[in-house]
């Protein structure tokens, strides 16, 4: 775990994530909030293109809660099925989906704690769902994230928890809203976990890690 970096050099690796790609957008698919909150709760370990390429037939026929209780737990669960764990996710897409009908109209609660009370919903996806759709400076903390922010040291920490604290603390405020984004996309393209590739890497002078690939 590298040491914390400090304000100037934080600020100079995200105004460099900012000028290489000013809008850095999330890579699951989705139509509206709810479709949102459904293909994050599907990503949980799965990959964003396996999650993508179940939910176009599903989203296509259900993109509202209503739609998707009426397809039916059998009906989701035949969508998602080259997902990882897809029967236990087909059943909180389900059960998520009648809570939303029940409680709020069918329509998402834009409240962490709101998101977090539906089932297979976590904070990492109910921040995913407040900076993509309401545009809050949530930061969700993923295996990239948590990966790059302890070997960089703009966040480092031994939980998840403590990560995304890192990153609200000391990540100025101008570049909080694309933050996770930025981190997410070096995380899985570049600072990868076996052999980063730290010769196309656009802040390896101001990165601490030791051993640096060429």
């Amino acid at each position: 775990m590298a040491k914390q970096l400090d304000y100037h050099t934080i600020r100079e690796i995200f105004t460099r994530f900012q000028a290489s790609d000013p809008e850095p957008k999330g890579e699951l698919e989705h139509v509206n909030a709810y479709t949102l909150v459904v293909a994050v709760a599907l990503s949980a370990q799965a990959t964003d293109a396996g999650v993508n390429k179940a939910t176009r037939g599903l989203f296509a026929v259900a993109d509202t809660p209503q739609k998707m209780l009426d397809l039916g737990l059998d009906g989701v669960t035949d969508h998602v099925k080259t997902i990882g764990l897809f029967r236990q996710k087909a059943r909180n897409v389900i059960k998520l989906s009648q809570i939303l009908v029940d409680e709020y109209g069918g329509e998402v609660p834009n409240s962490r704690a709101a998101l977090q009370s539906l089932p297979g919903v976590g904070r990492k996806t109910a921040n995913v769902v407040l900076n993509m759709w309401w545009g809050q400076p949530a930061q969700a903390v993923d295996t990239h994230i948590f990966r790059l922010g302890n070997r960089t040291g703009i966040a480092p920490g031994k939980t998840v928890e403590i990560v995304e604290r890192a990153i609200e603390d000391h990540i100025p405020a101008d570049f909080q809203l694309h933050a996770h984004h930025w981190m997410i996309l070096h995380g899985r393209y570049i600072c990868v976990a076996r052999k980063p590739k730290c010769a196309a890497c656009i802040i390896r002078d101001l990165c601490p890690f030791e051993e640096k690939t060429e």
